[in-house]
């Protein structure tokens, strides 16, 4: 689907493609580009109103909506980009979501699984310092599309399994 973007730069599509995007030509993916940021900025204005509120309740929905998005082939947010925003947009749908993307959803459940901990026993200081952060490390992907959590997963996991099918040979 042409909709006559420029393509996105070199570094935002490295850092796109780090995220797990290797499937996609670079025109696609610069097609696709608003898409993959609208999770990261659905969440992060979404963590921003419940810290403002010190809100519980959406914390903890902020937290089934992270565990859903390791669980689901997409974000939960995928899916309302994807039925209610694409079409209208003259976007295309974005695909299943990449081991990298599914690695980030699991560090943002573990995240806010401890500041939902942390506000519910009274501890509010520290629950918003971790919401912060959170807040920060995903607005990341969102505005300038570094995901902290793909780095981290190439790094740990890319690795060893170049050096195993190294070895292999």
């Amino acid at each position: 689907m042409k909709t006559g973007n420029k393509k996105l730069s070199e570094i935002r599509l490295k850092r796109l493609r780090a995220q797990g995007y290797m499937c996609q030509s670079d025109e696609e993916l610069s097609e696709m580009a608003f898409g993959i940021r609208f999770a990261y900025r659905t969440c992060v204005s979404i963590i921003v109103v419940a810290m403002l509120t010190q809100s519980l309740t959406l914390f903890t929905i902020m937290l089934c909506i992270a565990f859903l998005g390791v669980i689901l082939p997409n974000h939960p947010f995928d899916y309302v980009y994807n039925f209610a925003l694409a079409k209208r947009m003259k976007k295309p749908k974005l695909p299943p979501r990449c081991i990298q993307l599914k690695f980030a959803c699991t560090i943002a459940t573990l995240w806010l699984a401890s500041t939902v901990y942390f506000l519910f026993i009274g501890h509010t200081v520290t629950a918003m310092i971790l919401a912060g952060s959170l807040a920060i490390t995903a607005s990341l992907p969102s505005t300038i599309d570094y995901c902290v959590p793909s780095v981290i997963y190439n790094a740990l996991f890319q690795r060893k399994a170049k050096k195993a099918s190294a070895k292999a040979f």
